[in-house]
């Protein structure tokens, strides 16, 4: 069974140790949105897979975060969330990978209460191995007459 969420409050959500964010749910409309993006748009053709991630991670970013706390200016003051600032955050490798993990996989993989299939083996199972044995040939067997 699916177990639909029908809130659609923010939810926050720790990025790296100190920094957290305030984000939208990630729905269809926020997801379509991100991939109308210029930045996506303008990648080239054959892009590689890790810097289409990574301008999509940014594209949804900058719809999806509202507020954060602990990030700030070289003078230490804090700033408010605007699309360059987002930008530079996910150009940290962790703030990155905790953003895709914590935000978009864990939207995007229903896996979670088992509700969907097995992730594709280009995500994070594409390590895994099959546990069931393959199917044996029948042994042919006599025309009964």
């Amino acid at each position: 069974m699916l177990t639909l969420v029908l809130s659609n409050a923010p939810q926050w959500c720790d990025l790296i140790p100190g920094v957290r964010v305030k984000l939208r749910p990630l729905t269809t409309a926020l997801m379509v949105s991100a991939r109308g993006d210029p930045a996506i748009a303008e990648l080239p053709e054959g892009a590689a897979t890790e810097e289409a991630a990574l301008a999509m991670a940014k594209a949804l970013a900058r719809r999806a975060v509202l507020a954060w706390e602990g990030i700030g200016d070289l003078d230490g003051n804090p700033i408010d969330p605007n699309p360059e600032a987002i930008d530079a955050l996910l150009d940290l490798w962790p703030a990155f990978e905790a953003f895709q993990t914590s935000y978009v996989a864990k939207a995007l993989l229903l896996d979670a209460e088992k509700n969907a299939s097995s992730p594709l083996p280009t995500g994070p199972s594409v390590g895994a191995k099959a546990t069931a044995r393959p199917a044996e040939q029948p042994v042919p067997t006599a025309p009964h007459g």
